[in-house]
């Protein structure tokens, strides 16, 4: 899959997201998002939230392995810039 893909589909499952990064890597990913979705989310939640968006790319193998995920709070990002 191409990262414009994967940004797409992220963005249109998870409420006000943001993916400030997709990195591809043949068929292993990384990312980064941004999303009001992850307050008050433990890191295996966040996890959970973005890897089921996945799940069909996971089943037809077009995705192996989702090397990481920086998930963000927009309040977390902006103290990260």
């Amino acid at each position: 899959m191409q990262a414009e893909q994967i940004k797409a589909l992220i963005e249109s499952q998870i409420p006000d997201c943001d993916v400030k990064s997709v990195e591809v890597q043949g068929d292993h990913i990384g990312l980064v998002i941004v999303s009001p979705a992850f307050a008050g989310l433990t890191p295996v939640k966040k996890q959970q939230l973005v890897l089921a968006t996945l799940s069909a790319q996971f089943a037809d193998r077009s995705i192996h392995a989702v090397d990481y995920i920086k998930s963000f709070t927009p309040e977390q990002w902006q103290a990260q810039q």
